[in-house]
């Protein structure tokens, strides 16, 4: 049997209805932007594995030093013992992190750093003698598949069957030039109540909802309304971090910084699996006590991996240096040359560009997961480019790595693919 058949056999995949979807493609190898099948037919990475390998797949420089890591320091519980890569990636964090974060908590992925987050903002609360359950969320967020990332999510094609499970939420329409009145209205309101701990946002790009973007000063607005009503806020950057949205994190865009930042998926490059949750001061000494109760009792069997921490190292030195930067900005200047070129197509409704992200919207009516979706992802594989549809949105969310020529090919079966709709 091949690769294909085997995996078959055993493997229940994430986000697949296995009844309609039954078979998967073997990827046996992986460099820079290309991965390679196991019949040989290679294809571009445009969306970095979901923004996870933005540095390109087993760069050199990272897989170098993981592997030096390696003959050192394997594994070690994070509970009562530290190490030398957890202590320096905090350092490094800290230079580029948001003035206002000052300590962080280690996890396993970009759902249990957001449930960290939400657990650490409900317990602020209550270490100060108040019990507050109320979370406000966007409609369309997405932020994890566990129960309270899901909860604060507003997909409900996930949430459906565990809705009577889920925390109590309060969603709010993401803001635009329409409906700003309304919803900074509808926002005051609930903070009224006095009931809320938190406010939870993906700032400026909403990935899952099919790169929906909205403005910094509408954001900058509700964190301030937030702020003044002691609501502690989360921005989880686990999509828009680590130089996406063409600065290090989205929440730079703003002046007002969160309590909390989520982040995974780019943190280690591709490597390995882990998470942060970045918070304040002021939410760390809220459970500085010398009453034990009062501690986050929260933690994971690999918590602070000393590989996957040396991982993140190593993507934090790329991504701080001229050559990325640049790279960041090149992408960014060819996606506004694409967007000039194709955003007058009549197959076309609307494109937009943040960073190194482009997304185009096409003028027909789409399932999430349709059959022309389906037809539109085939297309892309059959072309050598890996691409995503997301209901009638095509993105690209490349590596960092990705040349001129590269771009140039994504660009091309993408202006083809709106020949087939």
């Amino acid at each position: 049997m091949n690769f294909k058949e085997r995996d078959r056999k055993h493997l229940w995949h994430p986000l697949t209805q296995h009844k309609l979807h039954p078979e998967h493609l073997p990827i046996v190898k992986a460099k820079g932007v290309w991965l390679y099948d196991e019949e040989g037919k290679q294809y571009i990475d445009g969306i970095a594995s979901w923004y996870t390998c933005m540095y390109g797949h087993s760069h050199p420089q990272i897989i170098s030093r993981v592997k030096q890591q390696l003959d050192v320091l394997d594994q070690v519980v994070f509970s009562g013992f530290t190490h030398p890569p957890a202590i320096e990636l905090s350092e490094k964090l800290m230079n580029i992190l948001p003035s206002t974060m000052a300590k962080i908590f280690f996890s396993d992925n970009g759902s249990t750093s957001v449930d960290v987050a939400i657990k650490m903002s409900l317990q602020y609360h209550f270490n100060q003698g108040h019990k507050k359950k109320r979370i406000i969320a966007f409609n369309n967020a997405f932020h994890g598949d566990t129960f309270g990332a899901m909860s604060v999510s507003g997909l409900s094609v996930y949430n459906g069957p565990f809705e009577d499970f889920l925390l109590t939420v309060d969603r709010l329409e993401v803001p635009d030039e329409n409906n700003l009145a309304a919803v900074l209205s509808s926002f005051k309101a609930i903070l009224d109540t006095g009931e809320v701990a938190a406010f939870v946002y993906e700032p400026l790009v909403q990935g899952a909802a099919a790169m929906h973007m909205y403005l910094p000063d509408h954001l900058e607005m509700l964190i301030k309304l937030a702020r003044e009503a002691g609501v502690l806020t989360i921005a989880d950057e686990v999509m828009t971090g680590f130089g996406k949205t063409g600065k290090n994190f989205a929440s730079e865009y703003m002046i007002s910084q969160p309590d909390m930042i989520c982040l995974s998926k780019s943190l280690t490059a591709g490597v390995a699996p882990m998470a942060l949750t970045c918070c304040s001061q002021k939410v760390y000494d809220s459970f500085y006590d010398d009453e034990i109760s009062k501690g986050f009792f929260h933690g994971h069997t690999y918590s602070a991996n000393p590989l996957a921490c040396t991982a993140a190292i190593a993507g934090l030195d790329l991504l701080r240096s001229e050559e990325i930067q640049s790279n960041i900005k090149r992408i960014h200047n060819r996606h506004l040359e694409f967007e000039q070129h194709i955003k007058d197509h009549d197959k076309v409704k609307q494109t937009r560009v943040m960073g190194v992200i482009f997304a185009l919207d096409l003028d027909v009516k789409m399932d999430r997961y349709g059959k022309l979706r389906d037809q539109l992802y085939s297309f892309f594989m059959e072309k050598g480019v890996f691409l995503r549809p997301l209901g009638n949105t095509i993105y690209k969310l490349p590596p960092y790595v990705i040349t001129d020529s590269e771009l140039d090919l994504i660009y091309q079966v993408m202006e083809e693919s709106l020949e087939i709709i």
